[in-house]
Parts: structure tokens; C-alpha cells; sequence
């Protein structure tokens, strides 16, 4: 089987390291005796459909409120949204009906300037996953907007042509998806898909890439992954051509309104 056709195993698309928390319990005198101080109880999540759960271990890489929860989700129609990037814009459509929870995340951190000024830290050349990765404000691929949600999985992907097991799905280019660090922790973390790539299907897809956005992306893998003292040949690491997104804007380049409206 050739290399061109044989899946190959790629480090998964994280959306940040899962963190352990390691709590010690803190001991105080009391009549005569140690007590054990009880451990804090674990924030809530919001109370409407998409659950958007604080995560305390792993706190936000930039402040940011919990999205809003409304009991009804908007499930229908598709946003704009421009990302203004060091090279060039790229045009996103969110799709609401694909990913509702999703798309409201997505929405509420662009309001709140969370990507703004924020790396794109990724660039993946493997011959099966070929994507940008954007989202963390550390630039460390570890960084996230201290909550997370529930997985809202493709169940229509089809199977991906390179992958003779039949497992992977293809992630076609021009895909928006989210990364992830196992089942349901989605946060801000996303790929764009700049080439067909085959994927298990558990990255939730919530929209689509426009043609001058695949043209900076196209134009973003052209220049390459920056070489390191131990790879100088790199298929997986920071993009060469620097990447920022400077500005995510609602629409064609209108900033996105004050206020939690979808």
C-alpha cells in the first residue's frame, strides 16, 4: 500500500490539554483535632440546551463570560463571519441548523474580541490532514475560553476515499470545524480544512469556508511549517507565514454588535 493511500496516524486536534486537577485538602485545628476542609463545589453549567460548563482546571487563556443558554436555541439559517488575518481575510459561513450550540459559542467569543489579536498556532501537511488551527489566545494550543460543551457530531460526512478501513470520513476542503480534547470539550479552538483530509468523524462541523478565504489559506500552506533545531522538515507546527487574526467580524467586515442577540 503506498504512503499516498495508507491512513497515517497524526497527533489529534486538540482544543487544549486535558488538565488534571490535583487538589490538596487543606487541614485546620480543631478542637484538638485535624479537619478536612470540604472541596469547593464545581460551578454550574448554564441551564439551557448546549449546557456550557465552566472548567475551573483550566481556566480561560483571555476573559470571557459563559455564552448565553436560551432555552430556544436558534437552529436555523446560517451568519457571516470574516476573519481579518494577518494574511489575508477568510470568509466563514456558520450553519446554525448543523451545529446550533456551536455557532452561538462561536458568535459569543467573536463579540467579545476573545479571537481578536489571537495566533493561528497550526499548520498540518500530513497527506490525510491538511488544516489550520486558530482559537487560542496563548498560542500555545493548550489556551481556552474556560468553559466547554457538548459535541454536536457530522452523521452525513462520506467515507473519506484514502482510508481503506472504512473508519475515517472526509473532512472536505473548505470545512469548519471544531478541535477538541475528547468527547464533549468542545471550546475555542477550530480547524480550517485547506485540503481534503480524512478524519474519524468527532470534530463537529458548524460551517464553510469561502473562496478568498481557501485562496489565503491555500496561499498560508504554500509558505510552509516553520523549521525547528530538532525537525527542520516539519509536517506539523507553526505556520511559517505568521498567522494573526486580527479582527472577527460579523458579516463582511462589520464588527460584531454589543450585546448576546445571535
Amino acid at each position: 500500500m503506498s504512503s499516498e493511500t495508507r491512513p497515517h496516524a497524526v497527533p489529534p486536534l486538540l482544543s487544549r490539554l486535558a488538565g488534571v486537577a490535583v487538589v490538596s485538602a487543606a487541614l485546620v485545628a480543631a478542637a484538638g483535632g485535624a479537619a478536612v476542609a470540604a472541596p469547593a463545589a464545581a460551578p454550574a453549567p448554564t441551564k439551557g440546551p448546549c449546557a456550557y460548563a465552566p472548567t475551573p482546571d483550566e481556566p480561560a487563556a483571555r476573559p470571557v463570560p459563559l455564552p448565553p443558554d436560551p432555552r430556544r436555541t436558534p437552529d436555523r439559517g446560517t451568519v457571516r463571519v470574516t476573519l481579518r488575518t494577518s494574511q489575508g481575510p477568510i470568509g466563514l459561513t456558520l450553519d446554525r441548523e448543523q451545529a446550533p450550540c456551536t455557532v452561538e459559542s462561536f458568535l459569543h467569543l467573536a463579540r467579545h474580541k476573545f479571537y481578536d489579536r489571537t495566533p493561528c498556532h497550526r499548520l498540518t501537511a500530513y497527506p490525510t490532514l491538511k488544516v489550520l488551527q486558530c482559537g487560542d489566545p496563548s498560542g500555545t494550543g493548550e489556551g481556552g475560553p474556560g468553559y466547554r460543551y457538548r459535541d454536536e457530531l457530522p452523521t452525513d460526512l462520506p467515507p473519506a476515499p484514502i482510508d481503506p478501513t472504512g473508519i475515517r470520513r472526509l473532512y472536505a476542503r473548505g470545512t469548519l470545524a471544531m478541535a477538541n480534547a475528547g468527547p464533549d470539550t468542545n471550546g475555542s479552538q477550530f480547524f480550517l480544512v485547506q485540503s481534503d483530509s480524512a478524519l474519524r468523524p468527532n470534530y463537529t462541523v458548524f460551517g464553510a469556508i469561502d473562496e478568498a478565504g481557501l485562496a489565503t489559506l491555500d496561499r498560508i500552506a504554500a509558505g510552509g511549517i516553520a523549521a525547528t533545531p530538532e525537525d527542520p522538515a516539519p509536517v506539523d507546527g507553526a505556520p511559517a507565514l505568521p498567522v494573526e487574526i486580527c479582527r472577527a467580524t460579523r458579516g463582511h467586515g462589520i464588527p460584531v454588535p454589543t450585546g448576546d442577540q445571535g
